[in-house]
């Protein structure tokens, strides 16, 4: 299997490092291909716009779709972009490793997506959901959460986890074909001891090694 991930915190002693590290760790053992995007490390810019293209289709005006899908039926994608989207089509399970902030991604990963999920590369012509471009392939967010597990309940102050992540699992995953599964999730790392850290990264890679058995993700 071709697995795919795509880091997205500053930190390189971060625990999502750690997680990251123990990923690529597990599937190579388990003798698997991995690509790592470790977007802070590699200065990704985040802001889709005319530098995303080497083609231009109307000069007049900025429309972003037309001039994606313009760009790929031209091969006119700027070097760097042109490689993640290689990555994209080449993995068959695709991480994206993230800390929860602002009940939602950082934004050099939402920027990555905005960049690289473009029109003719990863939807369009009628291909979402079911007849999706990545439809057969698989997705995982593994991710940290400052706060506990019970501020993410019914019963807790930011509600469940499920609904926070349907955007990212439904209308971005989803929406371009993956199977999503249930993320993996890491609270309050900051918080805990070190045994309970290493007990999580534990857990990730067994995780990992039986991860097209995984459930897939709740609404």
């Amino acid at each position: 299997m071709r697995v795919f991930i795509v880091h997205a915190h500053p930190e390189p002693t971060s625990f999502n490092a750690a997680m990251t590290r123990a990923a690529v760790d597990a599937l190579l053992d388990a003798g698997h291909e991995v690509a790592v995007s470790d977007l802070y490390a590699m200065g990704f810019d985040p802001v889709s716009d005319r530098r995303n293209f080497v083609t231009v289709r109307d000069p007049h005006r900025l429309k972003l779709q037309a001039e994606e899908e313009f760009a790929s039926a031209h091969d006119g994608y700027v070097p760097k972009l042109q490689a993640e989207m290689d990555k994209l089509a080449w993995c068959d399970l695709l991480i994206l490793q993230f800390p929860l902030w602002w009940l939602g991604m950082p934004a050099i990963l939402k920027g990555w997506i905005d960049r690289v999920f473009a029109v003719g590369r990863a939807y369009g012509g009628g291909r979402h959901f079911a007849r999706g471009v990545f439809a057969g392939k698989h997705a995982l967010c593994a991710l940290t959460i400052g706060g506990s597990a019970e501020a993410y309940s019914d019963a807790g102050m930011y509600g469940p986890l499920a609904p926070i992540l349907f955007p990212i699992h439904h209308g971005i995953l989803g929406f371009v074909g993956f199977t999503v599964h249930e993320p993996f999730v890491v609270h309050a790392p900051a918080r805990i001891e070190e045994a309970a850290r290493g007990t999580h990264l534990v857990r990730y890679r067994e995780y990992l090694r039986a991860i097209t058995a995984a459930p897939a993700a709740r609404p």
